[in-house]
């Protein structure tokens, strides 16, 4: 007689982590989310961890989406996007950045800015290439040109200089195996924003070596006394600049994942061939929405931008009166006060702030070089929220000095 006896499970000698690929496996989780976690489920926390608006997406922009599903809208679309929304992109960056681009050629509608930056950064990296990155920066910059066998190379920028990347600085950085510089302007975690003074010492230096810019411009809509200025509207530098953006930020339209792309035919047809095997295309009820937000989203977008103005007075001037330095952030919803007077590390202070008073924020060592020292606070939270937290934030800096003074 024939028994079959059940297979015993394979002894593997190799822990299944031995498969992982050694670029997934030497990137660390991210730091914002780490944080994010732990406030998650607790009522009593107040959280300025993660940059999201507060705000709901309008509803006519949901009411199109709607719509479009009623309709039956629900397949596929072009790789590159829907034309209409290619051409309501095209329109906007005109009328807002004076920038020309072809919707036929020159925009990819992604899923989200993320994407957009991740099919910049493959199309283009050849092993070993040096990726430039202005630091403190947005978390993901470094890992995703580590994934694509790129070598990120971090440029410290400073307090005192209202975090702008210099030529000098950049200068300082570049090798023969530099290729791609990322800027990302209004500053994710700083709120600083970069002049047209600013930017055209900084176009000589890409000119002068040759560098490809990708330019990620999501908070572009979010600037406070000034007018954003693209890095790609600088003489000559158009065809060298990849411009990412999206709808997230300025549209509250985060769970949407819709951003885009912009630049010489070549390199958007380039990442076109990677973005169709991988995701095919943007969700088409995503770039239903987001072709209403352009159409008549503006005056929402306006009155946001009012809030968050207003609200980033108050977050600055309330952490000064906690005892904190902060620069006026100029852009973005992010405030950086400086910690470094407390006597802990951004780590440790965050750490107590969220275990002893509640309040969740990200501590700037997780933005890389020059983040240490630094709290980033984004103030995309009620204006009740935001004071709360700034009393809390308050009575855990003056029982710091008791801490200090009776050591």
């Amino acid at each position: 007689m024939i028994t079959n006896k059940p297979q015993q499970a394979e002894d593997r000698s190799r822990p299944m982590s031995s498969y992982l690929s050694p670029l997934v496996q030497q990137i660390q989780p991210s730091g914002i989310r780490r944080f994010f976690d732990m406030a998650a489920g607790s009522k009593d926390i107040i959280s300025l961890g993660v940059g999201e608006p507060d705000f709901k997406t309008p509803w006519h922009v949901r009411e199109a989406c709607v719509y479009s599903l009623e309709r039956g809208f629900t397949g596929y679309t072009s790789n590159a996007g829907m034309p209409e929304l290619r051409e309501g992109i095209a329109g906007y960056l005109h009328d807002r950045f004076g920038l020309s681009y072809d919707p036929g050629n020159q925009i990819i509608a992604t899923v989200g800015g993320s994407e957009a930056i991740d099919l910049a950064l493959r199309a283009l990296i050849a092993p070993g290439d040096e990726i430039l990155i202005p630091e403190p920066c947005y978390i993901s910059y470094s890992p995703i040109t580590s994934i694509g066998g790129g070598i990120p190379v971090g440029i410290e920028t400073f307090g005192k200089d209202h975090f702008k990347l210099t030529a000098e600085g950049l200068e300082a950085k570049i090798t023969p195996r530099s290729k791609i510089l990322i800027l990302c302007y209004p500053s994710n975690p700083t709120g600083a924003i970069m002049s047209r003074e600013d930017w055209e010492p900084i176009a000589k230096v890409v000119e002068k070596h040759d560098l490809i810019v990708i330019s990620d411009e999501i908070y572009a809509e979010l600037t406070y006394g000034a007018n954003h200025v693209s890095f790609a509207s600088l003489p000559g530098m158009m065809d060298r600049t990849i411009l990412v953006s999206g709808f997230s930020k300025a549209f509250a339209m985060t769970g949407w994942r819709m951003g885009y792309a912009c630049g010489h035919p070549d390199l958007i047809a380039a990442m076109l061939k990677i973005h169709q095997y991988t995701v095919m295309c943007a969700p088409s009820m995503g770039q239903v929405a987001a072709l209403e937000a352009l159409t008549n989203g503006m005056e929402e977008k306006d009155r946001m931008v009012d809030s968050y103005n207003q609200r980033r007075r108050l977050i600055v001037k309330g952490l000064r009166e906690a005892g904190l330095e902060c620069h006026e952030p100029q852009g973005a919803f992010y405030a950086f006060p400086s910690i470094a007077g407390t006597g802990l590390t951004s780590d440790e202070f965050a750490q107590r702030l969220l275990r002893e008073y509640r309040v969740a924020a990200v501590p700037g060592s997780v933005f890389g070089l020059g983040g240490e020292g630094y709290l980033r606070c984004s103030y995309a939270t009620s204006v009740s929220q935001l004071n709360e937290a700034l009393e809390r934030i308050g009575a855990f800096v003056m029982q710091l000095r008791r801490e200090r003074n009776n050591a």
